[in-house]
């Protein structure tokens, strides 16, 4: 197949067109390109994709500016927020480069099922491409409403933003910090899919079996225990709304294998929140060892933190028997 010229703006770069050429890369399609960067309508008029630049949003054309006036693209109907360069690459090409990216493009592997990377695809604009999107159209993250408008989890922006020459550096080769931008927002974006895809998804289904058999942990189904660490706080949510569960759970049980130890730590009133449905007693909030145990009744607690948020057992019926009184306090 003959190589495919990808067409974006010269000048002051940005993460939207760096990410957009590095996800093309990463398409069947797109994967072996040249890459020209200019504003000469005759020179993008011969490329096979143009990103960010030509004020065109053309999809069959295989055209993605996102600056002309009237543009108003979204990613889907949960979002409001418009689409960079960035997001209309993700909308139309995402889904593949999940796909490949979890495979690694080796045909031996099998390629996930298609309700995982619709999962994954909707995550990863969340976690990641939104806030992309809303930087580079202008968008607060704090307009009026007291909660954010996005998730921003990286500042990714400004580092692709600090690698644009300084005012008093004339001759820096602006094309060459460009394709360090691709290589930085590229590493990131996969970074961000191989956990996602690969540690994140996973720990779903150790959370919704632990939530299916809370009653074994305690009959009041408050507590739930985890024998694998995991991020569970991203799932729990979803796992309770899909099983109806009430009333809610108070705390997740779960082994500190660094220390040979077991943690109880506080479900948070939603997620990102440090505010907790219930918190651990005050009466234990500061205090280590001996001096818990005492406090706690139970030989082996290790620390209960200031804030309430957490505490720490030798054993794991040690950890049970902390969160059963946290219950009753």
């Amino acid at each position: 197949m003959a190589r495919k010229l990808i067409g974006t703006h010269n000048g002051t770069f940005h993460c939207d067109e760096a990410l957009a050429v590095y996800l093309l890369g990463r398409t069947r399609e797109f994967g072996d390109n040249d890459l020209v960067r200019t504003r000469d309508p005759a020179v993008l008029s011969t490329c096979d994709i143009v990103v960010d630049v030509g004020g065109v949003y053309d999809h069959a054309q295989c055209r993605y500016d996102h600056h002309q006036r009237g543009f108003s693209e979204v990613f889907s109907p949960k979002y409001t927020t418009k689409l960079s360069s960035a997001g209309l690459i993700y909308k139309h090409y995402g889904k593949e480069i999940i796909a490949r990216e979890l495979r690694q493009d080796d045909d031996d592997i099998q390629a996930p099922e298609s309700a995982t990377i619709e999962l994954l695809y909707d995550k990863l604009y969340e976690e990641f491409i939104e806030a992309l999107d809303a930087i580079d159209n202008g968008i607060s993250r704090y307009p009026a409403e007291v909660e954010p408008r996005y998730k921003d989890n990286t500042n990714l922006p400004s580092r692709v933003g600090r690698l644009n020459p300084w005012w008093n550096q004339p001759d820096v080769d602006l094309d060459a910090r460009f394709l360090q931008a691709v290589k930085m927002t590229g590493e990131e974006f996969s970074q961000r899919v191989q956990y996602y895809g690969r540690a994140w998804l996973p720990a779903y289904a150790l959370v919704e079996e632990a939530v299916k058999t809370r009653t074994q942990a305690d009959p009041s189904g408050q507590i739930i225990v985890l024998n694998t660490p995991c991020p569970w706080k991203d799932h729990i949510y979803a796992v309770e709304g899909k099983q109806q569960v009430s009333p809610p759970i108070l705390y997740v049980l779960y082994p500190d294998t660094t220390n040979n130890q077991w943690r109880v730590q506080c479900v948070p009133v939603e997620s990102g929140s440090f505010d907790s449905r219930k918190g651990l007693p005050e009466v234990w909030r500061g205090y280590r060892d001996d001096e818990l145990s005492q406090r706690v009744g139970s030989d082996g607690c290790v620390f209960v933190h200031a804030s309430g948020f957490i505490g720490g057992h030798r054993s794991q019926n040690g950890a049970l028997a902390m969160a059963r009184k946290a219950i009753e306090l």
